[in-house]
């Protein structure tokens, strides 16, 4: 008999597509008392740079930015190990579905890939094309802001849809 956690597991091809629907990311780092800090962040999908030591290149990697004074950023500056939850279907136990990363967290300050990250969130969030003047807007707020790039250590996910009601 096959362990039910094995039916309910998404195929990487589930995992992308769910990330892909999904707009919400939990990302949960380590405050300065050592207690979880769990914030929501709009996130973009990139694959895996090639430098990235330990990253599958075929793994999708989670991108997001935020002012590079909150708190989580100086708590992945200390520690950069974080857990990451995507989840839907939160009303009923049998469309319960989600994604969990563990990961390290690298956090970016150069202005050109802290705006390239704005500009992905705009173009995803803001419904289509950014234009110049958006793209301008983006690189004057990317002096305050910076990357966080979400290199992915191990993965647990779960779809209850699986289970057939």
């Amino acid at each position: 008999m096959a362990s039910q956690r094995a039916e309910i597991a998404m195929s990487p091809a589930e995992v992308l597509a769910f990330l892909d629907e999904e707009r919400i990311v939990t990302c949960a780092t380590l405050g300065p008392d050592g207690w979880p800090h769990l914030m929501p962040l709009w996130y973009v999908v990139r694959p895996a740079s090639t430098d990235a030591e330990g990253v599958d290149a075929a793994d999708p990697v989670l991108w997001a930015w935020t002012y590079g004074r909150s708190q989580k950023v100086v708590n992945l500056r200390r520690d950069p190990r974080c857990t990451l939850q995507v989840e839907a279907g939160r009303d009923r136990y049998d469309q319960l579905h989600g994604v969990m990363l563990t990961a390290e967290a690298a956090v970016h300050d150069d202005p050109e890939t802290v705006a390239g990250v704005g500009a992905e969130l705009a173009g995803r969030y803001g419904g289509g094309e950014v234009t110049p003047e958006v793209r301008q807007a983006l690189r004057a707020q990317a002096r305050k802001r910076v990357a966080l790039e979400f290199r992915e250590r191990s993965r647990a996910t779960w779809d209850h849809r699986k289970l057939g009601g």
